[in-house]
């Protein structure tokens, strides 16, 4: 009789990233400490419909359940991913975060307070709303008595609707997470300790959260954007919305002289105003949590597809005179080496999702 090897399996899951112009999924496994990009994929709203997977006006999403599970089911099938169990990430927009202190309390007595100081916080009925919550910091000594808790709250009507997305893409859904936490797990090593500023820049909103130690200080969204950005292209070029985001990709803020009659120096002069703004909304996020905590951000992480503006990390060393890094997800996984490159470029674009996979194998 011959025994086969015993065979171990390693735990595989999905994060799915429903953004404004794409929808991004990552597959990953784990084998003890050894994390593994199985698989991946994206598909444009552009592709297959006339309009966004969701728009800024509504927090819900802007297409059909059905439209979105279709074209998840395209990605899954295009990839041939067989795995089920899948973690969504939940626009910034679509949740509400915000802080508060308590004093010193058993667990059990801390739960009932957090719920009753939500109250006062949460500016929608209890009954529309799902709750979450962590203590980001406990007091350490006797002149700090207090406990500083991160509240989040989502709307069941969103909750709802990524049920029924999972549902008819014949996913198991296992839970739903705000997409800054997903940035903070694909972004942030366990050896990084000191203050650092997350960005961001989406197609439809800018996202800045605070992270210390691997805790989500603090996390703010302005309605300035990537979209934003490609539509003051167009509006100061005077031509289609298409090809002033073809120009703004090639040419960004890139300070020597490119392009057809000096293209790539009026593209920069447009887009600089707008940029400017993204960075003085940054700096009073930072400011603010250095007033609060008496700490300096010392580093800024830069994701989203506009991350990979040409110049835009220069302009913000410039402006910040900090540390800028672009996201790289993958830099802890193991892939094949000819996707090096291309795991560069989408590195910025896919962290949410990869944050989400990455709960999963935890």
């Amino acid at each position: 009789m011959v025994l086969e090897p015993f065979k171990i399996i390693p735990k595989r899951f999905l994060g799915i990233d429903i953004g404004t112009s794409s929808i991004k999924l990552i597959e990953l496994s784990r084998w003890g400490e050894r994390k593994k990009l199985e698989n991946y994929g994206e598909i444009k709203a552009s592709a297959l419909y006339k309009e966004p997977f969701r728009t800024f006006e509504k927090s819900t999403l802007s297409l059909s359940n059905q439209n979105i599970s279709r074209a998840i089911k395209a990605i899954l099938e295009e990839a041939k991913i067989k795995t089920r169990q899948v973690i969504f990430s939940i626009p910034d927009f679509s949740s509400f975060f915000t802080n508060f202190e308590l004093p010193p309390m058993s667990q059990e007595e801390l739960s009932q307070a957090v719920l009753y100081e939500a109250k006062r916080h949460v500016p929608v009925p209890f009954g529309e709303v799902a709750l979450d919550w962590q203590v980001i910091e406990g007091p350490t000594n006797q002149k700090q008595k207090k406990s500083k808790i991160l509240l989040v709250a989502v709307p069941n009507e969103v909750i709802h609707q990524y049920q029924t997305i999972a549902e008819i893409s014949n996913l198991e859904l296992r839970a739903l997470e705000a997409e800054a936490f997903g940035l903070l797990r694909s972004l942030v090593g366990e050896e990084i300790t000191q203050p650092l500023a997350l960005v961001d820049i989406g197609a439809q909103t800018t996202t800045c959260s605070i992270v210390e130690k691997k805790i989500l200080k603090t996390s703010h969204s302005f309605d300035l954007s990537g979209n934003e950005l490609t539509e003051v292209v167009s509006k100061g070029l005077g031509i289609d919305y298409e090809e002033a985001g073809v120009l703004k990709k090639e040419y960004g803020l890139l300070r020597e002289q490119r392009g057809e009659n000096g293209k790539g120096k009026e593209i920069r002069e447009i887009l600089t105003p707008l940029i400017d703004v993204i960075l003085r909304e940054i700096e009073r996020v930072c400011q603010s949590f250095s007033q609060i905590e008496g700490k300096e951000v010392e580093k800024i992480i830069l994701a989203g597809g506009t991350a990979l503006l040409p110049g835009l990390k220069e302009h913000f060393q410039d402006f910040f005179k900090k540390e800028i890094q672009i996201a790289d997800p993958f830099s802890s996984m193991f892939y094949p080496p000819i996707l090096e490159n291309t795991l560069k470029q989408m590195g910025p674009s896919f962290a949410i999702a990869v944050g989400m996979a990455l709960r999963g194998l935890e």
